[in-house]
């Protein structure tokens, strides 16, 4: 029976910014995980070695897979967990392209993890290799995927935003804008994306509300956040382009200041993943003393926003206080 294979024609979909994580585990025995800590092996340097192999692996996987695409990668990495009886290998891949970079980060982690069993197997015959897969990739119209099994793998923190310190110290209050939200038609998930990224960086959540489109309400909750003193305000919806999408016209009229690059950097940084981000008229604004950011209603949306102004939140803070800015 004749068959027909066929690369598939990515030459109409758009180039955004790509990045996958792929993980998996060799076991050894104890003999064996000491000898590799000390990095004495008869052959040399094993992990030093499986690092570099990873990384030549994910370079090249178009030469490995007949139907994967050549691409120009901007960067991969392959770092190790080590413990007393297991090697646990991470290998992350990012390109900007038309197609993923999950087969590199798999090939990458196989041909690690292979590299470390041939230079083990002579002074361990019994090596396994085990529990390989895709942690997290990110990237073209599905956006952000995240294997279900990674919550409650080790291997999760990682590819999970690290528990920082650098919203210690301030109070933040929170609010969604969104009719169906507020009336319990679904859950709201752009606020808990919020508010989990608050708690992880050590913020103290001051306040928390779901509210419909209403220009009262908005003014309303900004009200709320001043008397209790939040450094920052981060809303989450109404910055479309509907006759409901009032967030940003009643931040103009009370606002002290606009930050426009707050906006410029989340489209700029959405538009990576879809151009629909330029359609977004989310910024920023310092009412009296407290910085509010604006955010798309979009989980997906707020998610990159806060990847790419998080760290920018404490510091322009600190400048709205007259305290220093390094």
């Amino acid at each position: 029976m004749n068959q027909n294979y066929r690369m598939i024609d990515v030459g109409g979909k758009e180039v955004t910014r790509r990045k996958a994580v792929a993980t998996g585990i060799i076991q050894l025995c104890p003999t064996t995980m000491e000898m590799i800590r000390k990095g004495d092996s008869p052959k040399g340097n094993i992990l030093s070695i499986a690092e570099v192999a990873g990384i030549m692996a994910a370079k090249n996987t178009s030469t490995l897979l007949p139907l994967c695409h050549p691409l120009l990668l901007d960067s991969v990495r392959v770092w190790f967990e080590v413990s007393k009886t297991e090697v646990r290998a991470f290998c992350e891949v990012n390109c900007s392209g038309k197609t993923g970079v999950e087969m590199e980060a798999l090939v990458g982690v196989n041909v690690c993890l292979l590299t470390i069993y041939d230079l083990a197997k002579a002074v361990d015959p019994v090596v396994e290799i085990q529990d390989i897969y895709l942690l997290r990739k990110e990237g073209g119209k599905s956006g952000v995927w995240i294997h279900p099994k990674t919550a409650s793998s080790p291997a999760s923190e990682d590819v999970k935003t690290e528990r920082v310190s650098n919203f210690a110290g301030l109070k933040i209050a929170v609010g969604t804008l969104s009719d169906r939200a507020s009336r319990g038609e679904y859950e709201d998930r752009s606020g808990k994306i919020i508010r989990e990224y608050v708690e992880s960086r050590l913020g103290e959540e001051v306040l928390y509300e779901v509210i419909p489109d209403e220009e009262s309400r908005l003014r309303a909750i900004i009200s709320k956040a001043l008397e209790k003193k939040a450094d920052v305000l981060l809303l989450t919806g109404g910055t479309g382009l509907s006759s409901r999408d009032i967030t940003p016209d009643v931040l103009d009229q009370l606002a002290d200041k606009t930050l426009t690059g707050f906006g410029e950097l989340q489209r700029h940084y959405g538009s990576g993943f879809t151009k629909a981000s330029w359609l977004s008229r989310a910024s920023a604004y310092v009412v009296s003393s407290m910085l509010v950011v604006i955010f798309p209603g979009s989980p997906k949306a707020v998610t990159q926003g806060l990847e790419c102004l998080g760290e920018l939140i404490p510091h322009a803070v600190r400048m709205i206080r007259g305290e220093a800015h390094h």
